[in-house]
């Protein structure tokens, strides 16, 4: 399986809820193909950089996944005839990215919470 990089922007209009469910449902189709998610950032509303679907902001998430290739084209037709996603782009990561992002991932979940120093042995 490769490794995936998918950025959406969603309908900025949309209620929490609405945008919870719309993820909800993109995570269960990658997963439901054989995927598997391994990060999802939601980056939150943002001003677009311009005006896209005459919509001037939209809601950012990101998605880390892996999947097997026919998933990307199920997962395009769905996004396509989705009303709430303004824009998408879903970007194969290359053995060297996919590596640093699945460290990056590990890393985090391994790493104290923020604010926190890593405990750090004395041999006394």
């Amino acid at each position: 399986m490769n490794i995936y990089e998918n950025i959406i922007i969603l309908n900025a209009s949309l209620s929490d809820e609405d945008i919870e469910a719309t993820s909800g449902k993109i995570k269960d189709l990658i997963t439901s193909s054989g995927g598997e998610i391994l990060k999802v950032d939601a980056w939150g509303r943002k001003k677009l950089a311009f005006e896209i679907k005459k919509q001037k902001k939209g809601f950012y998430l990101l998605l880390l996944f892996k999947a097997p290739s026919p998933t990307i084209k199920k997962l395009e037709d769905y996004y396509k005839v989705l009303d709430s996603v303004i824009k998408f782009m879903v970007l194969k990561l290359e053995r060297k990215q996919a590596e640093a992002a699945v460290q990056s991932v590990s890393g985090k979940e391994n790493a104290p919470p923020s604010g926190e120093k890593p405990e750090q042995k004395s041999e006394a």
